[in-house]
């Protein structure tokens, strides 16, 4: 894939992102086929489909539990990885051999839920949001991991709402 048609996807993917209803964290994520520079599938994070109601409602669950990143994630919205794989089979759209951008490192179980699904390389947009992640655990199951340049993390020390970070 030609560098300037990553970036294109790269941002198509940073504007997904902002489709997420949850109050915490806004992620995105394409899937691509790298052949054909074609977006095979998209997803965000959020409640369960159909409109059902976020874990805590207008409050972050995970937030209000002070629950720390990488840590019960049985708690808190559907991740945006985990959507996306999940839009891809209800569509009958093959996964294997397909990238995905995420603008954020994927959790333990989105990474072990990419690596199943025959993903070959995540591109994560980097800085996006920090936190204990599953990049170890793809890198061990041999998926490529690249990082391209993104938002700060508004977390982050010295980083505010407009340096970069979700709106």
């Amino acid at each position: 894939m030609k560098a300037k048609h990553l970036r294109i996807r790269i941002e198509q993917c940073l504007a997904l992102a902002k489709a997420s209803n949850c109050p915490r964290r806004k992620f995105g994520a394409l899937l691509l086929d790298p052949d054909r520079n074609v977006i095979l599938m998209d997803g965000y994070n959020g409640g369960p489909r159909g409109g059902g109601d976020l874990c805590g409602g207008d409050q972050c669950l995970r937030d209000a539990m002070q629950i720390p990143s990488g840590q019960r994630m049985e708690i808190g919205c559907h991740h945006a990885e985990m959507n996306v794989v999940c839009n891809a089979a209800a569509s009958g759209v093959a996964t294997h051999g397909a990238w995905i951008i995420v603008t954020g490192e994927p959790c333990i179980l989105c990474a072990k839920l990419i690596h199943h699904a025959g993903i070959t390389k995540v591109i994560v947009v980097a800085e996006g949001y920090a936190g204990e992640n599953g990049v170890e655990y793809l890198t061990r199951h041999g998926i490529v991991v690249e990082t391209t340049e993104g938002p700060k993390d508004p977390r982050l020390p010295g980083v505010a709402e407009d340096e970069g970070g979700p709106a």
